[in-house]
């Protein structure tokens, strides 16, 4: 029996800021129900405690969610310093409270500093990581801690927004794996104290930023039109790859499947474009053939 599918096909992509509170799947779903929308997929998720640019791919798009799933990210947190809980946020239960010493500009620019640039990171238990089948979450909630291997993780930037008391607030520009509630708790301890994330928002993510993105309760009000006016252009994460453009006959091709051998210098991933109709994506071999890779039927 043939799987009908529920909905209508559309293609592109929406940037959502994820309210405070939500999970990611539930924003997801509220996305694809708003939209009708017969497939869709997020590219990144956001705790329910996080807010901020969380990317929904509809239809043909989410054929490209993964490769935007290994886009740089940044974030502003608010870290609360001098108590730490079994969640790494203010969502979880307080584990151990901690005096926070008197600390200096200099102080909180030389422990930042070593934190800056390619690190390792001990995933933390609450989070999605599955081990042996299971969660790492689900492990946790049983009451349960496992070793975790330490994972290589690029911090490119950390600016310090500002700092009262017991409060940190900061800007951090990281790579894909970055578990901002790990780096928070390690730079508590790194100042002496102990620390969780009160608030977290993503401001960034691969070529995008907050201030493209819009609320689900604006979406909400929006006609059918104003909808699909939202919807950025399934190829619209992909700008930075060099395009090779096809004339019909190799177009015919390539949705085939079939390698087409091109004069072009170019190598690696590339765009595929049909009088600026995307196609897809291919691979330039060093023999000069263009072998599809990923095809885009966004119309019939």
């Amino acid at each position: 029996m043939t799987k009908r599918n529920h909905g209508r096909d559309i293609h592109g992509i929406l940037l959502l800021d994820k309210r405070l509170g939500v999970s990611s799947n539930r924003a997801l779903q509220e996305v694809k129900r708003l939209y009708n929308a017969n497939k869709a997929g997020h590219t990144g998720s956001l705790d329910p405690l996080a807010t901020g640019l969380l990317p929904i791919c509809l239809g043909a798009a989410t054929k490209i969610s993964g490769l935007m799933l290994n886009d740089h990210k940044r974030y502003q947190v608010s870290i609360q310093l001098g108590i730490a809980t079994d969640t790494g946020d203010l969502e979880g239960n307080v584990i151990a409270t901690k005096p926070v010493p008197a600390l200096t500009d200099a102080d909180l620019q030389a422990v930042l500093k070593r934190f800056t640039g390619a690190i390792e990171q001990i995933p933390p238990m609450y989070s999605a990581l599955k081990q042996n089948g299971k969660k790492l979450y689900e492990l946790a909630r049983a009451g349960r801690t496992v070793e975790r291997a330490a994972r290589s993780i690029t911090i490119f930037e950390i600016n310090c927004l500002k700092y009262h008391e017991d409060t940190l607030e900061l800007e951090v520009h990281c790579s894909k794996g970055t578990y901002i509630r790990t780096l928070s708790e390690d730079i508590g301890q790194a100042l002496g104290t102990c620390a969780t994330v009160k608030a977290l928002r993503r401001i960034n993510t691969g070529g995008f930023r907050i201030e493209q993105a819009i609320s689900y309760d604006d979406l909400a009000n929006l006609n059918e039109q104003a909808l699909l006016g939202k919807l950025l252009a399934v190829d619209a994460p992909l700008s930075a790859l060099p395009a090779v453009n096809l004339n019909t006959q190799e177009a015919a091709s390539v949705k085939q499947g079939q390698q087409l051998k091109l004069n072009n210098e170019v190598q690696g991933t590339v765009r595929m474009y049909c009088a600026n109709e995307f196609l897809g994506l291919g691979e330039m071999r060093l023999d000069g053939k263009l072998a599809p890779k990923k095809i885009f039927c966004l119309t019939s």
